[in-house]
């Protein structure tokens, strides 16, 4: 399935967070998640812009997914994809899913932590993301494009200036390649995999 979403950077928390008050959107919910992302020993899911992520919601929910880029043209995030492959369920248990997939023969990629404030309205989802090493952005997800279209001129954001890729992109674009990060967390920021 693919994913409809796109993410505006460098907001202002605060004032967007005004801004879909007064649009009439309705805070969901706070909170702190925290995933790994696996893929194969020769890395090959990365190589074609995929990768599998298991995801600890922060709301009682335990999400395994696999992402793929499409229409990658960019891997620093000059370029929009032209969009993204998803297809998730819920499993029980994070440790016992990440236990599964080692023993599968996958190997960890990174683990990562984020701070996610939603607000909803009519189907949309607004999430302003916060990661360790980035300003807060904006992530508008629908079940169509012109649901999206709409988002962007209610909350009068420029329509050029929307992000079609993964958070990744986003750090490329501050020149941090996060295939070097084994761990990204507030409490001890981005920390660097062995050579």
């Amino acid at each position: 399935m693919e994913e409809i979403e796109v993410k505006f950077l460098n907001i202002n928390a605060e004032e967007i967070q005004k801004k879909l008050q007064s649009i009439g959107a309705k805070r969901a919910g706070e909170y702190f998640q925290r995933w790994k992302t696996f893929d194969y020993p020769d890395w090959r899911l990365d190589k074609e812009g995929a990768w599998i992520r298991l995801r600890d919601e922060g709301d009682e929910k335990t999400t395994l997914t696999f992402k793929k880029r499409l229409g990658m043209q960019s891997r620093e995030g000059a370029v929009n994809d032209a969009g993204m492959e998803e297809v998730e369920v819920y499993v029980s248990d994070f440790d016992t899913t990440a236990l599964l997939f080692e023993k599968f023969g996958f190997v960890e990629k990174h683990y990562a932590e984020k701070k996610r404030i939603r607000w909803e309205k009519d189907g949309v989802e607004f999430d302003i993301d916060t990661y360790p090493g980035l300003e807060p952005y904006i992530e508008i997800e629908a079940t169509s494009w012109e649901e999206i279209d709409t988002a962007i001129k209610l909350l009068e954001l420029n329509n050029a200036d929307k992000k079609i890729f993964s958070a990744n992109q986003v750090y490329a674009l501050q020149g941090i390649d996060v295939k070097k990060l084994i761990k990204v967390t507030f409490a001890e920021g981005l920390i660097e995999r062995d050579k």
